[in-house]
């Protein structure tokens, strides 16, 4: 096991990445504040690992409240938050009752911002299960729901008191959620870390084919530079928006598309050509360099054709973005491999062109 810590001005705790981890409850007790958690989970992931769970911690005379959510992007919303709240409500939960997240991205984000609401504070752990989770959205405590006009655009800044990121719950991955996963591990090889880029290139197939040595390796290293960017600008004023690279298209491609249509992953792949693209349009990446983002990203498993919405769809859906400052979108562009800056504004000619490049492909559009 390999334990990295992430530390804040107000706070500090573990994460701990390795295999096995979800039946070594000793992990997870120091952590309650009283012995009682609510274990958030969807109907996927539920029969596969809530019993399992539970077992454990009950042996250890924790009480459990199971919330089992419906599974999908499309139910990141208010109404689905509602139904934690409820079974909270229902069971008598205090305010030191600790909220587990077991799941992926999306039932990580909700139980956060369930956690940040309840009782205007409660404690909570992550528990990823998807690589995407694990690599990027259980640390860092950004958490959210989406608005049909914004994605996660209602949350709040609430750290867990844990992350434990078991890679034996990978197995169980599907293939297309393992892409979407390897697409946030790009992200970080892209904006920090050349040699992790080339290292992504050289070990695509390993990744692809879930060699134990290879995913743990991915996870740690991704974990480790959120850690670092994170423990700089906890509240994403300065440099922790770079953790944002392709997501300002990738977002826009999934609330052009509705909700579910596209993983996040998939659609931040796709964002990442795009912002290579343009980043190429601004004269600091050549054609070689945006063929072998594209090569790696494809490689990945991932779409390297967004949908074409249209220029003034487009441009409306980016206008939702959280990185909107006074009415101008702030990009994340790439001034060479490995190291990405802010850009504030781009020229709507160039973006329209861009929306018109080879990277958009008219027979993806939404119906």
């Amino acid at each position: 096991m390999i334990t990295l810590d992430l530390t804040l001005p107000d706070t500090r705790y573990p994460i701990h990445i390795g295999h096995g981890l979800l039946d070594q409850v000793e992990l997870i007790l120091p952590h309650l504040r009283i012995p009682q958690v609510a274990i958030i989970t969807n109907d996927v992931v539920a029969p596969l690992y809530l019993q399992r769970l539970t077992q454990q911690l009950e042996k250890h005379g924790v009480r459990t409240i199971p919330v089992v959510l419906p599974d999908g992007e499309e139910h990141k919303n208010w109404q689905t938050l509602n139904l934690i709240f409820d079974a909270l409500l229902a069971a008598n939960a205090e305010r030191k009752t600790t909220l587990i997240a077991l799941g992926g991205g999306v039932i990580g984000d909700m139980t956060g911002f369930a956690a940040a609401c309840y009782q205007r504070g409660a404690p909570f752990i992550q528990i990823p299960t998807t690589l995407l989770a694990q690599v990027d959205s259980s640390v860092g405590g950004k958490t959210a729901i989406n608005h049909p006009l914004g994605k996660n655009m209602i949350g709040a800044f609430y750290q867990p008191q844990l992350v434990v990121a078991d890679m034996d719950l990978l197995a169980t991955l599907p293939e297309r959620e393992l892409s979407a996963g390897i697409a946030e591990i790009i992200k970080y090889g892209l904006l920090g870390d050349i040699d992790f880029l080339g290292w992504l290139e050289a070990n695509m197939g390993k990744l692809r084919a879930r060699d134990p040595a290879a995913l743990q390796y991915a996870v740690r290293r991704s974990c480790e530079m959120k850690a670092e960017i994170v423990g700089q600008d906890e509240k994403e004023q300065g440099i922790r928006a770079l953790l944002n690279l392709g997501h300002t298209f990738g977002h826009a491609i999934e609330a052009g598309l509705g909700y579910g249509k596209w993983l996040h992953g998939e659609a931040v792949g796709a964002g990442m050509v795009l912002a290579a693209a343009a980043s190429q349009a601004m004269g600091w990446l050549d054609e070689q360099e945006v063929a072998r983002v594209q090569a790696l990203i494809a490689a990945a498993g991932l779409p390297i054709r967004s949908p074409d919405f249209g220029a003034a769809e487009w441009l409306r859906h980016m206008g939702h973005d959280k990185k909107v400052e006074s009415g101008v979108i702030r990009f994340v562009l790439l001034q060479k491999l490995g190291q990405a800056i802010i850009q504030p504004g781009l020229p709507v000619p160039l973006l329209e062109s861009l929306f018109r490049s080879p990277h958009i492909d008219p027979t993806l559009a939404r119906q």
